[in-house]
């Protein structure tokens, strides 16, 4: 009897905590998923109630991805669930430093250039100094009022007190066939700015986690932290928008304008972002209380055919590009500027909730701190935004009064303050497109920050960019930015609003009790 009962407590113990894989500093991540995902495969009794993969405290360095395939799902009965442990976020899943930049010229702050030559593909600026000119391996980061562009250095010509730059390929190419955003040269205030650097050429890891169809799938009490962004050393970077890289674009030159949009001339092709955290073709996977820090390009990415997803009470510090990211921005290989009605519906139910982002787009300063594209049914609510280079919390993607099926996305009850340290043409927070039945609602926002190098005034608390339609807006109020306290207390005028070419659907609520 004494032997039976033994061994019935040792299989409950089992059972009770069997379903948890234990994971220390040193130790393989990848080899506790496969353990995991080989009870799912044979239905073992581990699985029962879920199965949690624990970080103990320590550094797990990953020179490859931690990829969760569709053979990791768990249920909503037996979710898969991958944390740290304690509460100080001390279980960190890492890659690579960020590279280092030197900024050789001018030592602080940025130059204006001369001319932006798009026929000689050159740029000419005041001519440095000696040793600059003789520095190897040279870029020139351009400041286009709402991007910028990271361009190699291939030559420097001197000529007496002015330079002509050439560049490396492809980006000359992508800057100078398609200069929009063209740096202003005598502008409303004065010629676009540019610096000279130097960078640690090297590449380092990118991605830290791929989830590509595992559903029912949470992180809890992790850090991802450190990663690096490689495409700048190869191929420049030259962007649309919102740090989306072009990969072609052109202007049209004979007959331009299309069915849907007689005046436009433009034609691009993007890519996304790297991410240190991709999420693809799955649902149900939350990430709460996380913390994403060091990361060098996109932090946290909801790509596509996404759904029931949400990201709480994480923390985003130090971001060289966007916090967090979903739904298509119509990449390649279709044209980025066409109405595409297949979209929203692939990124739905995205809720991205109580969320301090502080201090992002500090490496691409045309990035956001939260950036959602073709989407629907999508919530952002009562996030702390602050210190951002361009726009705080953008949705929607297009430039389209048409229907795309982007609808019902609420934007209620965050603040956002210290946007637009960089780049002007941005809002606290900035929409496009038509988005019936959407709120914009309850948040506190700022005005822009001074930013020292804009070449425009275009900065807005809420900035209805592009056709945006479909929204109600309601009971928002203004803060000041200079001291981050809200000293200024009211509704926001329709001064306070940018209105480009704005839909006749709009509906402007007055403020609650008024």
């Amino acid at each position: 009897m004494r032997l039976l009962l033994t061994s019935l407590l040792i299989f409950v113990i089992n059972y009770a905590f069997g379903g948890e894989i234990i994971v220390n500093e040193g130790e393989s991540i990848h080899e506790a998923l496969r353990q995991a995902r080989e009870w799912r495969r044979t239905n073992d009794p581990h699985c029962q109630g879920g199965i949690t993969i624990t970080l103990q405290k320590g550094r797990y360095y990953m020179n490859e991805p931690l990829f969760l395939r569709p053979e990791d799902s768990g249920t909503k009965e037996s979710p898969l669930t991958i944390r740290g442990i304690g509460e100080l976020h001390s279980s960190v899943i890492c890659g690579d430093a960020r590279q280092q930049h030197t900024q050789i010229w001018p030592k602080q702050g940025m130059e204006r250039m001369i001319d932006f030559n798009t026929t000689t593909r050159t740029i000419t600026i005041p001519t440095p100094p000696k040793e600059v000119q003789d520095t190897k391996g040279l870029e020139m980061v351009v400041h286009q009022r709402w991007a910028i562009a990271i361009l190699r250095v291939k030559e420097m010509k001197v000529e007496g007190d002015k330079t002509i730059v050439s560049f490396m390929e492809p980006e000359s190419r992508l800057e100078f066939e398609h200069p929009w955003p063209q740096p202003v040269i005598g502008g409303e205030k004065g010629n676009s700015s540019f610096l000279l650097r130097t960078t640690e050429q090297r590449d380092g890891i990118e991605q830290l986690v791929i989830v590509d169809g595992a559903n029912y799938v949470r992180f809890e009490g992790l850090t991802f932290n450190k990663t690096c962004w490689n495409r700048p050393l190869h191929k420049g970077h030259v962007t649309l928008q919102g740090g989306m890289p072009l990969i072609d674009a052109y202007k049209l030159k004979e007959k331009p304008g299309l069915p849907w949009d007689e005046g436009l001339e433009n034609q691009a092709w993007i890519e996304r972002p790297v991410s240190a955290v991709t999420v693809r073709n799955a649902h149900h996977v939350d990430f709460y209380s996380v913390v994403f820090e060091n990361l060098a390009s996109t932090a946290l990415d909801f790509v596509d055919n996404i759904s029931d997803c949400s990201v709480q009470n994480c923390t985003f510090g130090n971001i060289g590009g966007t916090a967090i990211m979903g739904g298509s921005f119509a990449e390649s290989p279709r044209e980025v500027h066409r109405p595409y009605t297949d979209l929203a519906k692939r990124c739905q139910r995205l809720t991205i909730k109580d969320n301090p982002i502080v201090d992002v787009a500090n490496e691409d300063w045309g990035a956001v701190a939260i950036a959602l594209g073709y989407v629907r049914n999508c919530t952002i609510s009562h996030n702390f935004v602050s210190r951002v280079s361009y726009s705080g919390i953008c949705v929607g993607w297009g430039w389209t009064p048409l229907n795309t099926g982007m609808e019902n996305n609420r934007i209620v009850g965050n603040k956002v303050t210290h946007y637009a340290r960089e780049l002007y043409d941005a809002g606290g927070i900035y929409t496009l497109s038509n988005q019936p039945g959407s709120v914009i609602s309850d948040n506190i926002i700022s005005t822009p920050y001074p930013a020292p190098y804009a070449t425009n005034d275009r900065g807005f608390r809420i900035y209805l960019d592009a056709r945006t339609d479909g929204f109600t807006i309601e009971n928002n109020r203004t803060g000041d930015v200079i001291t981050g306290f809200d000293t200024d207390l009211r509704p926001i005028r329709r001064d306070e609003i940018g209105d480009n070419h704005p839909g006749p659907n709009i509906i402007f609520k007055k403020e609650k009790g008024k």
